[in-house]
């Protein structure tokens, strides 16, 4: 089965919508858009050409433990491309899942946090990419144990990355109410990287923006989006923006003194602050 690298192919198309968007800021300046910055879009490219590096390392070993479950399971489910449609919605049932596991347990967000890191907004945002993707390939299980091929999965995947490309945008303001409804859009993804209270953890779906309808994690677009952290990391070093959550988890469990509490620091919710963790500490035996 052979597909095409529907994310490779499309690189000179990202590049060509990147430089048409900011041509479109000098054209045409708007105060309340942020548009472009120099060292925040080499950060982001960076990002995303790391990424491609470390996806193929990490991808020896999660194609390996997918592909066991691919021929252990008795199910099949072969392709044909009109279920295209039904193995897009299927995977990406299964990405809101990952996406909203990667928001509520922090060792998931240490790998996840590097996209929501920018604090602007624009094409280049998307480019963002985690170098530890291996965290991700557990929520895609379910279809390869009912008999999707693996390769279906990821291309399917390759699909959902790139419709998320053009959402990462402030040019595009509300679309088609009926769309709005059914689909993720600029709007709705412009919440999602708001690091205000009432867009916090919401609107995960990639392709289809039911899913946050249907599980009550979404949130229109109502107020002028702040993005970035609850807590900017303040640097572009490429580094930094890769792990700096991972070190941070590191120093909270030296810190911690009970089991409990390391337990807490890795699968509770990012937002689980030291406080608790101090309060766990003076309460709880080892």
């Amino acid at each position: 089965m052979d597909f095409p690298d529907v994310v490779l192919y499309s690189v000179p198309l990202f590049i060509l919508l990147m430089v048409a968007e900011r041509v479109s800021y000098l054209l045409h300046r708007d105060d309340n858009e942020l548009g472009y910055g120099l060292k925040d879009t080499a950060t982001s490219i960076g990002m995303g050409l790391g990424s491609l590096g470390w996806d193929i390392l990490w991808g020896l070993g999660t194609a390996t433990a997918t592909l066991a479950v691919y021929h252990l399971t008795p199910l099949r489910i072969e392709f044909s491309w009109w279920l295209l449609p039904v193995f897009l919605i299927a995977q990406d049932l299964c990405y809101y899942w990952s996406h909203r596991g990667h928001h509520m347990i922090r060792i998931l967000w240490a790998s996840h946090v590097v996209h929501h890191s920018s604090q602007m907004f624009n094409l280049s945002t998307a480019l963002r990419q985690t170098w530890t993707g291996f965290t991700s390939w557990l929520f895609y299980l379910p279809m390869v144990a009912l008999g999707v091929n693996p390769v279906v999965v990821g291309f399917c995947g390759g699909i959902n990355l790139l419709y998320q490309f053009w959402i990462h945008t402030e040019r595009i303001d509300k679309m088609w109410r009926w769309y709005e409804f059914v689909f993720n859009t600029p709007s709705h993804h412009r919440v999602h990287h708001g690091a205000q209270g009432g867009y916090l953890d919401r609107n995960f779906g990639g392709i289809f923006i039911v899913w946050d309808r249907l599980f009550r994690s979404f949130a229109p677009e109502t107020e002028r989006v702040i993005y970035g952290l609850t807590k900017n990391i303040e640097t572009y070093n490429p580094l930094r923006v890769a792990y700096h959550e991972y070190a941070a988890i590191f120093r909270d469990l030296r810190r911690a003194r009970t089991w409990r509490a390391r337990f807490n620091h890795l699968a509770k919710g990012p937002g689980w602050s030291r406080e608790q963790a101090l309060l766990n500490n003076a309460s709880e035996p080892l």
